[in-house]
């Protein structure tokens, strides 16, 4: 039986990209001086403006608006006339203080003032978060994600390194793979919308597109005379990043994770600190996943954290292999029970959470990177 599947990456200056970055670096900012920081930074781009909103407690004294700058000027924003300027932007910051009413449910959890004694802080949050692991690549990440992140990551190389100099930073990418008996057998559709200067030949774009960023990344035996290319379908894309369309911090959940071909909880990761159990409970599921699969104990799994808010422990966990088990599933959630304290202070601690690891994550998925503490292979 075949049947496609299509998952899609953005660069690092799309504009909901750029509020990743930009609210990522204001967590490492605050992370690099005081550890304990609780932070939840929101991140608005428009045209010519930046808004920072959010909720921040700590010790430490971070210029925000020169994190804000360094960020737009790492990526390449440098032309208020098409996209955004770093240096002129308007950079508007209204921070308040974690809430009181969240405070005291995450400072000491419901176990422990009923004394239980887990030694852990409550969720900041109720939700559900998803971790998933396939063997269709080596870092674990099913294909077509994993291609899409990996175009999209040579876009940006491409133009940083100006082996194609006429390219800006705004852009996306998407691919279309076909499977076979649930196996990937061949890319069927690369889709490239990238921004570029005002003098660049549209002709030659298409073909440095394909020789220079699609080639060099996926695997020749994955191509074949079918394979359907589509660069900068629309035509002209000059006008990019805040000034084409505004951007949002967390509006590419599913390009974070696994491109849509597993389950997603919902909750939005970059800008929040390690005591939201968003971002730090769907990094234990996806390390745990991973090495369910990396084990021999399945071919593919996806699994689910439950929290409640001011709990410490999860209220719920289940495990789906899809039939692809080499144990029973019952066995595998008592392997993760007995092995993993899955805690907000036990992720914490496990994964090392508390380091301003963050800007590392935000583009091109916070999975699949074997740098990543929760990419690590165990035995378990």
């Amino acid at each position: 039986m075949k049947k496609l599947f299509t998952s899609e990456s953005v660069t690092e200056g799309h504009p909901d990209k750029l509020c990743d970055y930009i609210s990522d670096s204001i967590l490492d900012a605050y992370l690099a001086q005081d550890s304990n920081a609780r932070v939840a930074a929101e991140t608005v781009a428009g045209k010519g403006e930046i808004y920072i909103t959010g909720e921040i407690s700590s010790t430490a004294n971070v210029d925000i608006e020169q994190v804000v700058r360094n960020a737009i000027k790492e990526i390449g924003y440098t032309n208020a006339e098409i996209d955004i300027d770093y240096k002129t932007c308007n950079v508007i910051v209204n921070i308040s203080k974690q809430s009181p009413d969240i405070a005291q449910g995450v400072d000491k959890s419901l176990e422990d003032k009923e004394g239980e004694n887990v030694g852990s802080e409550g969720a900041g949050d109720q939700g559900l978060m998803f971790g998933f692991a396939c063997d269709e690549t080596p870092e674990l990440m099913p294909l077509p994600i994993s291609l899409a992140h990996k175009l999209a990551r040579r876009l940006a190389e491409v133009r940083k390194e100006k082996i194609v100099d006429y390219l800006r930073p705004d852009g996306k990418v998407q691919v279309t793979v076909e499977y076979e008996n649930e196996k990937p057998v061949r890319v069927d559709t690369i889709v490239v919308s990238t921004q570029h200067t005002e003098e660049a030949d549209l002709d030659r774009l298409k073909q440095d597109i394909i020789e220079k960023v699609v080639k060099p990344v996926v695997p020749n035996d994955l191509l074949d005379e079918s394979t359907r290319y589509f660069i900068n379908p629309t035509g002209r894309f000059v006008i990019g990043g805040p000034l084409g369309d505004s951007g949002l911090t967390g509006r590419k959940v599913i390009v974070d994770t696994y491109g849509g071909y597993s389950r997603h909880g919902g909750g939005a990761f970059s800008g929040k600190d390690p005591t939201k159990v968003d971002r730090s409970a769907a990094y234990m599921a996806r390390h745990i996943a991973k090495n369910v699969v990396a084990n021999g104990y399945a071919k593919k799994c996806e699994i689910q954290f439950a929290y409640s808010i001011g709990v410490a422990k999860p209220v719920s966990i289940y495990v789906d292999t899809y039939g692809t088990n080499t144990i029973p599933e019952e066995e595998i959630v008592e392997k993760i029970t007995k092995r993993f304290d899955l805690t907000p202070r036990g992720i914490i601690q496990y994964l090392g959470l508390q380091n301003p690891i963050y800007r590392k994550t935000t583009n091109y998925g916070h999975f699949g990177k074997d740098f990543l503490s929760w990419e690590n292979i165990i035995t378990f």
